[in-house]
């Protein structure tokens, strides 16, 4: 039990520190800097906005480069939310 417990402080603590630093990193304009975003509205899916920002690609790869871009681990987004977008300007 105490294991557990140690081991379960640890990843807070590790989860804490990654999240610390990625939000340091985008203080300083790093990853996201001049990339286009949208807001999220209600009804709007990662699907239906990666099909609409590369309409003819492969909605899938779109969908999970946004997710990359955005550090999301799964394909939920919430209304009111941020999201950045691939660059496809030439």
């Amino acid at each position: 039990m105490g294991l557990f417990a140690a081991l379960t402080l640890g990843g807070f603590v590790l989860g804490a520190k990654a999240t610390s630093w990625a939000i340091a990193q985008e203080s300083r304009g790093m990853g996201r800097e001049g990339l286009p975003w949208v807001v999220v509205e209600k009804g709007d899916t990662l699907w239906t906005i990666a099909a609409a920002v590369s309409p003819g690609d492969d909605t899938a790869a779109t969908a999970g480069e946004i997710m990359r871009l955005n550090g999301l681990s799964s394909s939920l987004i919430r209304p009111g939310g941020r999201l950045y977008l691939p660059d496809r300007t030439p």
